[in-house]
């Protein structure tokens, strides 16, 4: 196993530099304008690497009986659609209505092919498994890649979430007797880390729409396998990405209030304004990375583990979020 780790670490690491000095020869850059974060032109697109590295990996893992070879079509298929559309986004603008109705297929097709979605408890209450969870789980899955792409817009937060956040949920599953639920996340980590070495403050390359979105949607389609192995799972995700999901949702919330066009580019999320009062955009990863290790991945165990309702866990986690997402004026 450890292997394929390195493999795939090896194989981002790699491909990422060789879309790096592609992107350079080809002039495909992101271009600093007044809603950017960044000052200075940086290559975009190398959010592919990690996207190949995992993809291949999955077939592996499904090889070794650590994941259903039903789970790694879908993971597969799904995957790679998403990662297309976000390409040829990057490539030349897709418009948003269809953008959105290939996310809704794509979410759709991940909940049908893994066979619903089981019944979620919210404190007393228990939601069944039926035609409302699952659209609940689809509408959930769309949100979960856009909101990725909201907050991919400082150097290595979009990475660092994802290698914080998978490291965490293997973390998780090993200390509930759960070990080779954690291998596919791990891969998932495996990859990103690869490409971090490049996207590290000051990137020199860009994940870009196709790295971003994939990122976002795989995270949804682990979380939501996860609540088929022990239903607590899903909460601990949940509280996993609670910087992304905080941020994203209090953000578009706020300016949807104002009237404002929620899908247009801004700079008025909390990080962004972080960022601006902190000067450097390490300063802020790093603060994230710290956010997840020491407040939300505690608070994700002790509900992964039966010891917190899991609805309560998310509230309790979410509480200090939300009061830094209106300190640093999110949506504003």
């Amino acid at each position: 196993m450890i292997y394929l780790l390195m493999l795939v670490f090896v194989l981002s690491l790699a491909l990422t530099g060789v879309l790096r000095r592609y992107a350079l020869a080809k002039n495909i850059m992101d271009i600093p304008n007044q809603r950017s974060s960044h000052r200075i032109p940086t290559p975009r697109g190398g959010g592919v690497a990690f996207v190949m590295g995992f993809l291949i990996a999955v077939p592996c893992l499904a090889y070794q009986g650590y994941l259903l070879w039903s789970e790694s079509s879908v993971i597969i298929s799904a995957g790679f659609f998403v990662a297309a559309l976000g390409f040829f986004d990057d490539r030349g603008h897709i418009d948003v209505r269809l953008r959105l109705l290939g996310h809704l297929a794509a979410g759709g097709f991940v909940v049908v092919g893994l066979g619903g979605i089981p019944s979620i408890t919210v404190f007393a209450w228990t939601i069944p498994a039926g035609l409302l969870l699952n659209f609940l789980a689809v509408i959930y899955l769309v949100w979960l890649l856009n909101l990725y792409n909201f907050m991919d817009g400082i150097d290595g937060i979009a990475s660092v979430e994802a290698v914080s956040v998978c490291l965490s949920v293997a973390c998780l599953y090993w200390l509930s007797g759960h070990l080779t639920q954690a291998y596919v996340p791990l891969a998932l980590a495996a990859g990103v880390c690869g490409f971090l070495y490049w996207n590290i403050p000051p990137a020199r390359i860009f994940m870009g729409d196709a790295g971003s979105g994939f990122l976002g949607f795989m995270l949804g389609v682990l979380s939501l396998q996860a609540s088929m192995v022990h239903a607590q799972f899903l909460w601990s995700w949940l509280i996993l990405l609670g910087v992304f999901v905080v941020d994203a949702t209090i953000t578009i919330v706020r300016r949807g209030l104002r009237g404002v066009k929620i899908y247009e580019a801004h700079c008025s999320h909390a990080y962004q304004h972080a960022t601006s009062q902190a000067g450097k955009h390490a300063r802020v990863t790093m603060a994230v990375v710290v956010i997840n290790m020491v407040w939300l991945f505690p608070m994700a165990l002790l509900v992964g583990l039966d010891y917190v309702n899991g609805c309560l866990g998310c509230l309790i986690a979410y509480a200090p979020l939300i009061l830094l997402a209106f300190y640093f004026k999110a949506g504003k």
